[in-house]
């Protein structure tokens, strides 16, 4: 009589029922949190913009609503700040409103050109771009303004132009050539070291000679988000980063202003010699804490009446939060969420190096300065002259601002379906290397 062999239990399992091995116990075992929220991500999106010809476009109208309603709340917001400030300087409460009105005019227009023509074909301006932002960084230190303490301006007719805001658009579109051309070569570190890295330093270097360490710090952002989307080994970032925070403690140890207002946020005192750097930040603090939920209405901030100086730039944050309250920061949160949600859905879409390299750098420049302006408002940063992208003063900032979103809604409506999108205004052919290929789901018929 032969016996049947039994299966020996794994040792330090006892005990186990027959037929539930180790494949059944993994099929059986949840899955991880961050595996259900990617798949709830993937299948909201799946819902929202449908799939292959069937795309509605979601994406492109996330972007496009979210872009205009953080312009539009921000000249709503530059006219209630700087209403007071320009009445006791004994000009028109509407004057700032209204030039910041009118470059959010040409900046949508300019958008909207941007966003119906082949963005490949920008690779042609890529080096006139990055040598006229040098020269013009180079021109602003001869015979530019100076604002407080800052050489970052021209007077163009009475009308100051920053020629920094437009270097980071310049930046970006150069990068992205540049790193698209010799994408098979970024292993080596020559190749990620030339030429990318020593034009970046320069318009840096020009940058900071200005004092604008704030801009600096966004163009460093830049550069760094283009060689991450180009796929440059993360080993470079940890050699960089060592080398930039040896750099910025450099900066800040031989400079008296910047240590003052790093050990006034540190220390909430003020400085040896009486400054108190923390004066703008502190009193930021006390419009966002008298806000409360929902605000003391449109118009009616007490801070902007000179207790937090130039409101209506750096600071605009903090009247939003002292006139609209918490849920007014929410909705600008939100709106910021949404925009970031949006273009990083571009950015994962995109085959070619070039469009994930431009699209990628354009998303961490405004997240990644928006994030910077709302941390120094809400005092988890010391003191740094950044704008709030789309809101904060500024005509240079905003207009660069919206033409980085035509660029990004340019690669957003080749994602369409072609039957509902929108068709090209200019149509510029792409010749020779400019040539990239096209997505097999959503390019098979022209536009």
């Amino acid at each position: 009589m032969v016996s049947t062999p039994t299966r020996r239990q794994p040792a330090g399992r006892p005990g186990r029922p027959a037929g539930t091995g180790s494949t059944a116990t993994k099929a059986q075992r949840p899955a991880p949190v961050t595996v259900r929220l990617r798949k709830a991500y993937r299948s909201f999106w799946s819902a929202l913009e449908g799939n292959g010809t069937s795309r509605n476009g979601s994406t492109y109208y996330l972007i496009l609503g979210s872009t205009l309603a953080l312009t539009a709340i921000g000249i709503m917001m530059v006219l209630s700040a700087s209403s007071v400030e320009s009445i006791a300087a004994g000009k028109s409460p509407y004057g700032d409103a209204l030039k910041q009105g009118m470059f959010a005019g040409i900046g949508i227009f300019t958008m909207f050109v941007l966003s119906r023509i082949n963005v490949v074909w920008l690779k042609r301006l890529a080096w006139p771009a990055i040598m006229a932002a040098m020269v013009l960084l180079a021109l602003v230190q001869v015979v530019g303004a100076e604002v407080n303490g800052n050489k970052n301006w021209i007077d163009l007719g009475g009308i100051t132009f920053q020629p920094s805001e437009a270097s980071k658009l310049a930046l970006a579109l150069w990068m992205a050539t540049v790193l698209a051309m010799k994408a098979k070569l970024l292993r080596r570190w020559q190749h990620v070291f030339v030429p990318a890295i020593p034009v970046a330093v320069i318009v840096i270097g020009l940058v900071l000679i200005g004092n604008d360490l704030g801009t600096a710090m966004i163009i460093m952002m830049i550069a760094a988000a283009a060689l991450f989307f180009a796929g440059v080994p993360l080993y470079f970032f940890g050699i960089a980063g060592l080398l930039g925070a040896a750099g910025a403690a450099v900066m800040a140890i031989t400079s008296s202003n910047r240590m003052c207002r790093i050990t006034s946020w540190w220390t909430g005192e003020s400085c040896a010699d009486g400054i108190d750097a923390n004066y703008q930040a502190t009193n930021g603090l006390y419009g966002l804490a008298s806000g409360g939920w929902f605000g003391v209405g449109l118009g009616q901030s007490r801070q902007k009446y000179s207790w937090i100086p130039e409101a209506h730039n750096d600071f605009i944050f903090a009247i939003i939060g002292e006139e609209l309250g918490l849920v007014g920061t929410v909705v600008v949160l939100i709106l910021f969420a949404i925009l970031g949600a949006a273009i990083y859905r571009v950015v994962v879409a995109q085959e070619d190096t070039f469009h994930r390299v431009l699209a990628g750098t354009i998303m961490v420049w405004l997240l990644g300065q928006a994030t910077v302006n709302m941390s120094v408002v809400t005092g988890l940063m010391p003191v740094i002259g950044v704008p709030l992208p789309f809101i904060s003063y500024g005509g240079s900032a905003l207009l660069m601002s919206l033409c980085a979103i035509g660029v990004v809604l340019s690669l957003a409506r080749e994602q369409m379906a072609p039957a509902i999108r929108p068709k090209r205004m200019l149509k510029f052919k792409a010749t020779g290397r400019e040539k990239a290929p096209r997505n097999k789901k959503t390019a098979r018929k022209r536009a």
